[in-house]
C-alpha cells in the first residue's frame, strides 16, 4: 500500500488539548455536545499511524453503540488506510497497528480482556462503566511489546455526568481525592461543553436549545458539565455549599450519637452530634475494610475518645446469629464495649426521612438545613449525592455500585432513628418541630434490654 492521506476536520481548541495530552489518564468532556466521540476517533487514527506496531482498544458499554457511533464511521474513514474484520471486529494498519473495538454489556464482559495487552485504551462514556470494569482495563493497559520505540501506556475516557460510573470518574477527575498508589499528576481533566463546539453551534442550533430547555437537574449536567447534580440521582437535595461545613469544637452538653453499618467488607461509621435546637451535625467518619468485630468495636470505642455517646444505632441483621459460634454479631460488639440500637430496616421509609433531614430551607444566603456534614467526613460526601434510585423502585436507592452503599446505608439508620414530621415546614433557624426523643413511634430494640 503507498502513501495514504487521510481528511480530518480541524479540531477547536478543547479537542487539540485532548489530542496533545499525554497523562496515564486523561478524561475528556463532561457535557453534551462536546465532540467527545469525534475526538476519541481522530485520537485513535493519530495514535495508529504515528506508532508502528501500537496495540488499541476502543471500548463502548453495547455494541449497538460501538456499531453505530464507532465502527460504521471509521469503515468509511479507514477504507483506504486499514483492513478492517468484522468476525474480531478490528482494523489492522499496514504498519503493524491494530485498533480493536469491544463492549462490556455486563458487569463480566471486562474478564474477556485478561491477559491481552493493549498500549492505549479508550473508554468511551466512561461514566456507563462500573470502576470493577475500569479496574479490569487497567490490568490490561500495559506494554503490548509490539512496538519498537518506548511509549508509555495511558487511558483516555470521555464520560458525561450521571451513570453507574458517575462516583469513580468524579472521585479521580473532578474531586481529585485519591488513594492507595494513586497520584495526581497521572489524572487530567479537559472540560469541554457543546458552546466549546463550533460546528454544532453553527450547524446545529437547534441541540443547544434543546440542551438549554431540559429540567434544571439535567440541564446543569448535560449542557454546563456540573457534576454534582444528574439524571437519576437520589438525593437531589445535597448541596455542598449547605451541607458541607468546617468543622468546630462540639459544645458538651450537645447529644451524641454513632450510627453504622458493619460488614468485613467495610464498616462505615459517623459521629453525629445533635444541638438543642435539633439541627444534627456529622463531626466524624470511621470507613476502614477487613476489620472483625472485636477490632471494629476497639476503633470506635478509641476513635470515641471518652465521649458520652446516647446510643449506637446498626442494622437489625447484626442481631442474626452466627452458626459458628450460636452469639450475633451485636452480642460480639455488645461484649467489646458497644452496646447496639436495633435501628429499623424499611429501606423506603428511613431514606425518605434522610431527605427530610437534609431538605434545605431558605433563600440565597441564609440556605440551612438540619443535617451537615464536617468536610473531613469525606465518604460520605463523596457518596451520598452519588447514589442513585433503584430502576425497579422509585422510592428505593440502587444497591449498585455496592461501594457507595456502606456510608449511606449508616446515615439511613440514624434517620430511621431519629424522624423528623415532614408535614411541618422550618422557618429559618427554628427547629421546635424536631419530635422529641420520647414522643417518637418507631421501637428501639437495645440488645440485653
Amino acid at each position: 500500500m503507498g502513501e495514504v492521506r487521510i481528511r480530518l476536520d480541524t479540531p477547536y481548541p478543547k479537542q487539540r488539548e485532548f489530542f496533545e495530552a499525554t497523562s496515564r489518564f486523561v478524561a475528556y468532556g463532561g457535557a453534551r455536545g462536546g465532540g467527545k466521540s469525534w475526538a476519541a476517533r481522530v485520537k485513535l487514527i493519530l495514535l495508529a499511524l504515528a506508532h508502528d506496531g501500537i496495540q488499541l482498544l476502543l471500548i463502548r458499554r453495547t455494541l449497538p453503540q460501538l456499531r453505530e457511533n464507532h465502527i460504521l464511521i471509521l469503515q468509511k474513514q479507514l477504507k483506504d488506510a486499514a483492513v478492517y474484520r468484522e468476525s474480531s471486529k478490528e482494523f489492522t494498519f499496514p504498519n503493524g497497528s491494530r485498533l480493536k473495538l469491544g463492549y462490556c454489556d455486563s458487569e463480566q464482559d471486562v474478564l474477556q480482556y485478561q491477559g491481552q495487552a493493549y498500549d492505549v485504551i479508550f473508554m468511551e462514556e466512561a461514566t456507563q462503566f462500573t470502576e470493577f470494569q475500569f479496574q479490569a482495563l487497567t490490568e490490561c493497559n500495559r506494554s503490548s511489546g509490539m512496538m519498537r520505540e518506548n511509549f508509555s501506556p495511558r487511558m483516555y475516557l470521555t464520560c458525561n455526568p450521571g451513570g453507574v460510573g458517575h462516583s469513580w470518574v468524579k472521585r479521580l477527575f473532578i474531586d481529585r481525592n485519591y488513594k492507595n498508589s494513586e497520584r495526581a499528576e497521572d489524572y487530567t481533566f479537559i472540560k469541554s461543553l457543546v458552546y466549546d463546539n463550533a460546528f454544532l453551534m453553527e450547524h446545529s442550533p437547534e441541540y443547544v436549545r434543546v440542551l438549554e430547555n431540559l429540567p434544571e437537574a439535567r440541564k446543569k449536567a448535560m449542557l454546563y458539565g456540573e457534576w454534582e447534580l444528574f439524571e437519576g440521582q437520589y438525593f437531589s437535595e445535597f448541596s455542598r455549599d449547605v451541607h458541607v461545613i468546617e468543622p468546630f469544637v462540639i459544645p458538651s452538653d450537645w447529644r451524641r450519637y454513632v450510627s453504622l453499618d458493619y460488614g468485613l467488607d467495610m464498616l462505615a461509621c459517623y459521629w453525629i452530634a445533635m444541638d438543642t435546637s435539633g439541627n444534627a451535625y456529622v463531626y466524624r467518619e470511621l470507613y476502614e475494610p477487613s476489620l472483625i468485630i472485636s477490632r471494629a468495636a476497639k476503633k470506635i470505642l478509641e476513635m470515641s475518645g471518652g465521649e458520652e455517646i446516647e446510643q449506637y444505632f446498626a442494622p437489625p441483621d447484626l442481631w442474626n446469629r452466627r452458626q459458628d459460634t450460636g452469639k450475633s454479631a451485636a452480642e460480639i460488639f455488645c461484649e467489646n464495649g458497644v452496646l447496639l440500637t436495633k435501628a429499623s430496616n424499611d429501606r423506603v421509609a428511613g431514606w425518605l426521612n434522610l431527605k427530610e433531614w437534609l431538605k434545605v430551607y431558605g433563600e440565597n444566603e441564609e440556605k440551612t438545613s438540619r443535617l451537615k456534614f464536617f468536610r473531613n467526613c469525606l465518604n460520605i460526601i463523596r457518596c451520598l449525592p452519588a447514589i442513585r434510585f433503584d430502576e425497579k423502585n422509585p422510592n428505593d436507592c440502587a444497591v449498585t455500585p455496592h461501594e457507595l452503599t456502606h456510608s449511606c446505608d449508616a446515615m439511613r439508620y440514624f434517620a430511621s432513628s431519629r424522624p423528623i414530621k415532614s408535614d411541618i415546614k422550618a422557618q429559618n433557624d427554628d427547629f421546635a418541630d424536631l419530635i422529641p426523643w420520647e414522643e417518637q413511634e418507631n421501637e428501639l430494640i437495645m440488645y440485653g434490654v
